[in-house]
């Protein structure tokens, strides 16, 4: 119990601009929660789909494939089904790379979106608590410049403790999320790395398998 009178007489002597930093922290930690679920999901479905279409798409049967790929609605499935619709009707490896690639323009901002927000979190509530010390300072050097001057070096000390409460409350909640933004950020950068393999992988064998049907 201790320890929790602690902790709400720190939020409560710190001011005013410890309320703004809690909502900051609010704010980013739910835009945090909901990226780390989207981009774990979207990765799930990525490797369950992709683990089906390999087999298919080595022995060339592009019609299982698209049917496959039409059924899901997983990131990679768009991105397959693009080079499969062109699979078909032509031949050239640059309109199936070029489709493909439209594709990815289109998949590479839903993957990334709301994610910069976290590290925005992380610089207010960082630039929050500095300007509630600085408030704060300001306000101590008010009040004691009208004190009895016995008492300024206490009061002093005793308000700049209070102050400096603010820059504390604001690094223990932007460290947390600035970590937490550079985690989704490697998330999301393997999501992309495993479908521009599954981009070139799939356009290989599409290639090659026009090139047998070229020969033959």
């Amino acid at each position: 119990m201790d320890f929790i009178y602690s902790i709400v007489g720190f939020f409560v002597t710190g001011g005013p601009f410890m309320y703004p930093i809690l909502i900051v922290f609010a704010v980013g930690a739910a835009i945090a929660v909901e990226r780390y679920v989207t981009l774990s999901m979207v990765t799930a479905k990525n490797q369950s789909l992709w683990s089906k279409v390999q087999p298919v798409l080595i022995e060339g049967d592009f019609d299982a494939a698209r049917d496959l790929t039409s059924k899901d609605d997983s990131t990679i499935s768009r991105l397959l089904s693009m080079g499969l619709d062109r699979q078909g009707a032509v031949r050239r490896r640059e309109d199936v790379e070029i489709a493909m690639e439209e594709s990815m323009m289109e998949i590479i901002p839903q993957l990334e979106k709301r994610t910069p927000y976290v590290a925005l979190a992380s610089n207010i509530a960082t630039l929050l608590g500095l300007l509630g010390t600085i408030m704060g300072l300001i306000e101590a050097f008010t009040a004691v410049a009208n004190a009895n001057p016995a008492e300024k070096a206490d009061l002093l000390s005793a308000s700049i403790s209070v102050a400096m409460n603010t820059t504390a409350f604001g690094l223990i909640v932007a460290i947390p999320l600035l970590v937490t933004n550079q985690v989704l950020m490697a998330k999301t950068s393997d999501i992309i790395d495993s479908l521009e393999m599954a981009s070139v992988k799939a356009l290989n064998v599409i290639t090659s398998n026009a090139k047998r049907r070229v020969e033959a």
